[in-house]
This record gives structure tokens, C-alpha cells and sequence, in this order.
């Protein structure tokens, strides 16, 4: 017999959860940044090892402060997949345990679903008995199943961790997807979320949480032997529209040549790369707009 199931990834924003999908799959699925609220949709990533298929579900951070539309899409994306998975994965940044961590596991109490305790980032670890103290502190407040503290960075602990999770996993005659198939996001969604990394890495605090991603036009060129992408960057002010562009054009140009580079890397082919930058006024809080460019697939 075989196992398989399905793994939700919840916690705060930013408290590793894609850099730990990542780590686990040993390819880059879920973009990562030192912001929060980098992952802004559901990510799903399938790591198939002999007769076991895990399928991971990366979710956006969950967080009280929802004042938009689109944060109230993205809580509801992570919200939606804790009563329907096998094994919940709770994530939580060593010394860092605030009331909104708290409000994220009222919510999985009344679940029967099994859930892992993971305090990350161990590798910043001064004084084991303080991460002792820590663990014993959230689990006062949830029966867990067990309790790993990892470093997704690094990977230390990541493999007793999967062979926890492996155990929780229910038989199957079959697995859900192809054994070489690494997720079930298109590559067009993964050459935006590229982009929209290089964007949130150069630019400053403000802009990122005010800007998308949108492909539009997507074409094999089989003539030059490239593919032809054409993405415009949504932003809800003119200003913003200005610091992306930057002086002569320079800053854009960065981030087209940074995207380029790991697109090339993802899709192992040549890329040329065109990118435009739009105003869209109020695009995060406007449900028609967020519908329209997949935040409610």
C-alpha cells in the first residue's frame, strides 16, 4: 500500500512557512522575502519519495488585521484548508509568540486533524533551555502531536519531521498526482510570483503591499528558440508607478534582469522578459478586480 495525503502549512506572516516548503521539496515553489504577507496565495507543492506522496499546502499568513479585500481573500485561503487535511503543520518563529499566533491555534482546537508544533529558525538559537521554555509555553495551550524545532533554512531537523508526518499519512492504492510533479500551479502563476519577489526585494516597506503581477501574453517563440513574456505590475498610485521605474528606467530594468535569471533557472529555457508598470486605483480592496486576477482561483 501507499500513503498520501494532504499537509496545510499555517502560522503568522512570515514566520518561514515557504522557506520550509521549499527546504522540504528541495525546489524553489513558494517565493520567499524577509516582508510579511509575501505568500498571497495558496501554494501547493507534491514531494512523491518511494511509496509515500506528501502534498503540501503552503498558506498565506493568517493575520487578524484585515482591513482590504485581499487580506480577507488570503485568511480565507488558509482558512479553508484546516478542516480538510490530514496533518496540520503549526509554525512558529523561535522567541516570537504573540496574540495573533494565539487567535491562529483557537482556530485549529476544534479540529481532530493531527498538529505538529514547529518552532523555526533554531539556527538563531542562543540557549536550548529557552526554546524548551518557549515550546512549553504553546503547548500549554494545544495538544499537539509533536513538536520539532527546525531551521528551514538550513534543514536541520526537517527530515525526523517528514517521517513524523509520513507516519500521520492515511494508505492509498494510488497517489494524487505524477511522481515528478513538483505542484499544481501553472507556470504562468509561478512566473508572476518570481516577478513579484525581485519587486518586494528591492523595493521598500509600502509598495509591495500595494502592487501584483499580471501575465499578459505568454509565447513560444520557436523561430529565436526564447520564450516571450509580457507582465504588468499593478499599482494603486502614480507614485508608486515612479519608484518602480526609477531614475532613467534603472530600477525596472534591475527587476527584469533579476526575474529573467530565475525564470530561465525554473523553466530551463531562454526568456525575453517585457515588463509595464499600471495604475489601478484600489485594486487590493476591489473584489471584481482581485476576482479578475486569480486571487479567488
Amino acid at each position: 500500500m501507499k500513503k498520501c495525503g494532504y499537509i496545510a502549512i499555517i502560522g503568522c506572516p512570515n514566520v518561514g512557512k515557504s522557506t520550509l516548503l521549499n527546504y522540504i521539496l528541495q525546489h524553489k515553489v513558494s517565493i520567499t522575502t524577509r516582508k510579511p504577507q509575501t505568500t498571497r496565495h495558496r501554494i501547493t507543492g507534491i514531494k512523491t519519495d518511494h511509496n509515500t506522496q506528501f502534498i503540501y499546502l503552503d498558506t498565506p499568513g493568517l493575520h487578524q488585521s484585515t482591513p482590504k479585500a485581499i487580506n480577507h481573500v488570503m485568511n480565507r485561503q488558509a482558512n479553508s484548508v484546516i478542516s480538510d487535511v490530514d496533518v496540520i503543520l503549526f509554525v512558529a518563529a523561535l522567541n516570537h509568540y504573540s496574540d495573533e499566533d494565539q487567535w491562529i491555534l483557537d482556530k485549529v482546537q476544534s479540529t481532530t486533524t493531527p498538529v505538529i508544533l514547529v518552532i523555526n529558525k533554531v539556527d538563531q538559537l542562543n540557549n536550548r533551555d529557552n526554546a524548551q521554555k518557549f515550546s512549553d509555553k504553546i503547548m500549554a495551550n494545544h495538544r499537539f502531536s509533536e513538536v520539532f524545532l527546525v531551521s528551514a533554512k538550513q534543514g536541520h531537523c526537517i527530515s525526523a519531521l517528514e517521517d513524523k508526518i509520513s507516519a500521520l499519512l492515511p494508505e492509498s492504492d494510488h497517489f494524487l498526482f505524477a511522481e515528478d510533479q513538483l505542484s499544481d500551479r501553472s507556470e504562468k502563476f509561478m512566473v508572476a510570483e518570481i516577478i513579484r519577489e525581485k519587486l518586494m526585494r528591492t523595493l521598500g516597506q509600502e509598495v509591495p503591499y500595494q502592487l501584483t503581477v499580471e501575465i499578459q501574453s505568454y509565447h513560444h517563440n520557436k523561430t529565436k528558440k526564447l520564450l516571450e513574456i509580457e507582465a504588468i505590475i499593478l499599482v494603486e498610485r502614480s507614485g508608486q508607478k515612479a519608484m518602480i521605474i526609477g531614475k532613467k528606467g534603472q530600477k525596472l530594468k534591475e527587476i527584469g534582469t533579476n526575474s529573467r535569471y530565475d525564470i530561465e533557472k525554473l523553466l530551463t529555457k531562454k526568456v525575453f522578459l517585457r515588463l509595464w508598470v499600471k495604475v489601478k486605483e484600489g485594486w487590493s480592496d476591489d473584489i471584481r478586480a482581485l476576482r479578475s486576477l486569480g486571487y479567488y482561483d
